[in-house]
Formats: structure tokens, C-alpha cells, sequence
């Protein structure tokens, strides 16, 4: 049986904002697991343990570009240690000066990005000399480019860290912009059904099974019922399939919006800074209880 460390049952907290002693309770039975143990979670007490896949955990911007004309879109996601850095004028210029490179030249990853030429020199060597300036790490995380079928609508968040490219065919540049907005908003892992993980499926199809269960639905019921949870599941987390966050009826999903406008999307990418990144989280009262002892130490 594995240790359950009080930081374990914090981090599990955090990742699903459950009751501290179910967080124990979930651990203790998933033998440390912490996968394990959010599904135990999301068993007994549904989507309130769901936090952890929105929750931002490290700093930084996307930066973001499009061409005038709209045939090609890129993003970049550069992070820092603190969100004061990721508001300094330089590291904001650096962000943008890597997506336009990313549009121009398409490199394949962010190693050839930080190989490209910038301010005569290169990316990589312009960052470190950023960080030596700043006195703080900064880092080149992902990229995306988008060339279009139609046309590149974009849109970014909260001080950039939300940043959204979608490729429209047909259609307007309204609609372009309330796509990019949506999509920034509901956060959907794929166009359609078919680019979600089959795992996740997996994972939605057994939480229900055992929910069903322990509810005392019929064991001849319970693999319908899963299916009807997977394709409520995929509504949910399929662009095609949400509800139009500017429907009026509150029902118009945006497959019926592009329908309606004659359009299509062939395409989209969503960055949020930090999504699945650790943050490192200090833990002061042993800070200062390791520095008391040292200096017992050496007295």
C-alpha cells in the first residue's frame, strides 16, 4: 500500500476542488494513483471534480498572428515564471516577432523556430539574451500555423492567455470572429467526434458504468446508458456539437449556426498558457521551519 503524503491529497484538491478527506479517501484506494484516484473522484461526485483540465497552471502569452489577407494564421506560446514578466513590452515583442516567423517560414517545431534569424541574430539567442536581462526564465513552449481552406479568423483572451486560430470556408467576417470567441469560451478538444481520443471515451464510458452501478441501475442497462453519456460527452467537447454561446435560443448548436450561413470549418487551433504545466507552489511554512533549523544548526 502506498503512502498517502498530505501533499498528495493537496494536489488531487487542487486538481478537482473535492472535500480534503475524499481526496484522502479516492488515494487511498487508488493505492497513490493520482489518474486513478480523479476518476474515483469524478465517480462519486460527477463534473465537480473536472476541474484540472481548464486550470492554468504557469505564465506567459500566446502570441498571435494573422495575414492581412487571411490566408495564413500562426500562434506561438511563450511562457515566463511570473505574470509580471509575461507583461514586459520585450518578452510581448518577442511573442509576437516568433509568430510572424512561424507565418513566414513554417518551421516544423520549436526547435527550427528558435534556429530561425531575428534582430540580427537568431530566436534562441535573442531569448537568452532577454532572460539575462530580465533575470528570469522564459521559455518557447508550442506553435501552430494554420494555411487556409477559407479564411483565418482569430481572436485572443485575457490578456493573451487565450488565443484562438479557425480556418472558415464560406461565410463572413462576423462569423469568423463569433467562431474564434466561441471557441475561446467552450474550449472544445476537437471539430468532431472523430478527433477525440479514443481514451477519453474510454474513461467517460467507465465513469458511467460505475456511477450506473452504484446507483442500482440493471447490469442489462448499463452499457446503454454509457453510450448515452459518450454522446452527451461528445456534444459537449466536439466544436460541431456545442451550443452556440451566442444562440438566442439558447439551443442552436454551431453546426446548425454554419448550416444556416452556408459555412464550414476546416480547421481551428486554441492555446491557453500553461495548460497542463505544473506550477511549482511554495510552501512557505516549511521554508521557514528549514531555515529556523539551520540556524540552529549553526549556532
Amino acid at each position: 500500500m502506498a503512502a498517502i503524503t498530505a501533499s498528495m491529497v493537496s494536489e488531487l484538491r487542487g486538481k478537482t476542488d473535492a472535500p480534503m478527506m475524499e481526496c484522502k479517501k479516492a488515494l487511498t484506494e487508488a493505492d497513490g494513483d493520482m489518474a486513478k484516484a480523479e476518476e474515483i473522484l469524478r465517480v462519486k461526485l460527477g463534473n465537480k471534480a473536472t476541474k484540472a483540465a481548464t486550470r492554468i497552471t504557469a505564465e506567459g502569452v500566446v502570441g498571435l498572428f494573422v495575414a492581412g489577407d487571411g490566408t495564413v494564421g500562426a500562434m506561438i506560446e511563450l511562457n515566463s515564471e511570473t505574470d509580471f514578466v509575461a507583461k514586459n513590452e520585450e518578452f510581448l515583442a518577442l511573442a509576437k516577432g516568433c509568430a510572424e516567423l512561424v507565418a513566414a517560414r513554417n518551421p516544423a517545431d520549436v526547435a527550427a523556430l528558435s534556429a530561425l534569424p531575428m534582430a540580427e541574430s537568431t530566436v534562441e539567442a535573442t531569448r537568452t539574451a532577454l532572460v539575462g536581462k530580465i533575470g528570469e526564465n522564459m521559455t518557447l513552449r508550442r506553435l501552430a500555423r494554420i494555411e487556409a481552406s477559407g479564411t483565418v479568423a482569430s481572436y485572443v483572451h485575457g490578456g493573451s492567455k487565450i488565443g484562438v486560430l479557425v480556418d472558415v470556408v464560406g461565410g463572413d467576417a462576423q462569423l469568423g470572429k463569433d467562431l474564434a470567441m466561441h471557441i475561446a469560451a467552450s474550449k472544445p478538444k476537437s471539430l468532431d467526434a472523430s478527433g477525440v481520443p479514443s481514451e477519453l471515451l474510454d474513461t467517460e464510458r467507465r465513469i458511467a458504468i460505475e456511477k450506473a452501478r452504484e446507483a442500482g441501475k440493471p447490469e442489462a442497462m448499463l452499457e446503454k446508458i454509457a453510450e448515452g453519456t459518450v454522446q452527451k460527452y461528445l456534444k459537449d467537447v466536439t466544436l460541431l456539437g456545442q451550443v452556440f454561446v451566442k444562440a438566442e435560443d439558447g439551443k442552436q448548436t454551431i453546426e446548425q449556426l454554419l448550416k444556416a450561413k452556408g459555412a464550414s470549418v476546416a480547421a481551428f487551433t486554441l492555446f491557453v498558457v500553461g495548460e497542463g504545466i505544473e506550477k511549482k507552489v511554495d510552501d512557505f511554512a516549511a521554508e521557514v521551519a528549514a531555515q529556523a533549523a539551520a540556524a540552529a544548526a549553526n549556532k
